[in-house]
């Protein structure tokens, strides 16, 4: 190659070559590329649990919706920072079937889209939401079948009762539940159901003439079941109107769930 045309080549080659790369450039793909949460899922049970993922409308499934996890395991599944969804704990798992007696989502180990059979304790999530902070609550009105916490890692929030703290349900709710709640099974009982999902009626589903704040009102049933998981986890949703003494909000990099 000519001299004369091997430096123009190499000045060409390094003026592109600047361009693409400069700095605001790269700082821009670099920030891209972390803008992303991650969920350190844990496994406290004495047995292996299927963990159930479901996404919010127009988000993406995480891991296909699930996996398996054994006692004492944890995993960690990262998601973009604009994602919203739910957690749960399948238990009493069959291989060979695919099906669980809990948190059940079809004869699969991942969801894909499904959600879950109740009863199930959900742990439910919104990243990035109104203020630019992120959502959490523990949701027992599907029922609960294990106990369940989440907990920011490493976030910050103004110090108040519901910001950046711990949202759990400690208690095994299954051996306390009221008689006509109980999910019985050949290992005993497994779960504890709602209201709404036992009994199928308007009023506990708050549908219809009560789907409304004012028309549903636990405190108005003839039986007031939501009482009786409020009263054992207070952070938790009890039934559809219980949202405000039951969700907390973060800004954090990190959320630990347990299950167990």
């Amino acid at each position: 190659m000519d001299n004369r045309i091997q430096d123009h080549y190499f000045k060409t080659k390094n003026q592109f070559r600047f361009k693409m790369f400069r700095p605001s450039l790269i700082i821009a793909i670099l920030v891209g590329a972390v803008q992303a949460k991650d969920f350190e899922i844990v496994n406290r049970e004495g047995g292996a649990i299927w963990v159930g993922i479901q996404a919010g409308s127009g988000k993406q499934a995480l891991n296909n919706g699930g996996f398996k996890l054994d006692g004492g395991e944890s995993k960690t599944v990262r998601a973009p920072d604009d994602w919203a969804g739910r957690f749960w704990a399948r238990t009493w798992c069959d291989d060979s079937t695919s099906h669980c007696l809990t948190g059940d989502c079809g004869n699969k180990v991942e969801c894909g889209g499904n959600g879950s059979t109740p009863p199930a304790t959900h742990i439910e999530i919104t990243l990035t939401g109104s203020g630019g902070l992120d959502y959490y609550d523990i949701s027992l009105v599907d029922g609960f079948n294990v106990p369940a916490s989440v907990e920011p890692s490493g976030g910050s929030g103004d110090g108040s009762q519901y910001s950046c703290g711990k949202s759990a349900c400690k208690p095994n709710l299954n051996d306390l539940c009221p008689e006509e709640l109980k999910l019985d099974s050949p290992y005993g009982v497994i779960g504890c159901q709602s209201a709404c999902f036992r009994f199928n009626t308007d009023e506990y589903c708050c549908r219809n003439a009560y789907s409304t704040p004012g028309t549903c009102r636990s405190s108005d049933w003839k039986n007031n079941y939501p009482k009786f998981f409020k009263d054992h986890c207070p952070d938790a949703y009890s039934y559809a109107y219980d949202d405000h003494t039951s969700i907390f909000s973060c800004k954090a990099p990190e959320y630990i769930l347990t299950f167990g």
